[in-house]
């Protein structure tokens, strides 16, 4: 089955069984035996719309494709707000699942350079890149700034405390799989002198720390927001 995921600043078009819409949630409802709304298909939507990409949901023995789309038309205000989809459970679960796949993922990673130009990597032992070189970083806690993530997650994984230089973070952002799961990346960095740091890894998450050249660390990098930070330096 497809279905169209129109948003627009915030709003989502939902429609009813007959495709009659729209239709607004009820944050708390509970399920009935039928779902009561989901997500439109193209022949139901009037307007004009254009397409951005599609992702392949699955939950439980179920599936559907959905086609991420713009609608041209002007801010949709008797659409659905996308925060309150979730929350009510007699909305389709393709729907529902759509809307938190479409929440951006944050992470926020440092570049830590030497008076040379070193750049630390971290050889890491769970997560999305397990037995492979990073940089150092990880995923931001609720509600915590990117600058605040990025030296909370240097001192968890290193041991070192860190000042970020002034400038500007590098900022990424990429799908990596047809689900459509979004990650935004802030780079940072920071300058200290390798004489003065001793590390002190997290012993289940971190099984080694180097000092590389830029050329060395682009070499082991494989996540692909460390190699768009890396690239970037002089």
């Amino acid at each position: 089955m497809e279905y169209l995921h129109l948003e627009h600043d915030g709003k989502l078009l939902l429609v009813d069984a007959n495709g009659e819409g729209p239709q607004i949630p009820i944050p708390g409802r509970e399920k009935s035996d039928a779902w009561l709304l989901r997500l439109p298909t193209a022949e139901e939507v009037s307007f004009e719309w254009t397409e951005k990409r599609r992702n392949k949901l699955d939950w439980g023995k179920n599936s559907a494709t959905i086609i991420h789309a713009f609608p041209h038309i002007d801010w949709p205000e008797d659409w659905a707000w996308k925060d309150d989809v979730i929350s009510d459970s007699a909305v389709h679960p393709a729907a529902r699942e759509s809307v938190y796949r479409t929440i951006h993922r944050l992470v926020s990673k440092v570049i830590i350079q030497d008076y040379e130009g070193r750049v630390v990597m971290a050889k890491v032992k769970r997560g999305h890149f397990v037995g492979a070189w990073t940089l150092p970083g990880g995923y931001l806690d609720y509600s915590e700034h990117p600058e605040v993530g990025a030296v909370r997650e240097t001192m968890e994984e290193l041991g070192i405390s860190i000042d970020l230089l002034n400038d500007a973070p590098i900022i990424s952002e990429n799908i990596f799989s047809n689900e459509g799961i979004n990650f935004v990346s802030f780079t940072y960095r920071a300058l200290v002198d390798a004489e003065n740091i001793e590390f002190k890894p997290k012993a289940d998450e971190i099984a080694d720390v180097t000092w590389l050249t830029k050329e060395e660390a682009l070499n082991r990098a494989v996540s692909w927001f460390d190699i768009q930070a890396l690239k970037s330096l002089n």
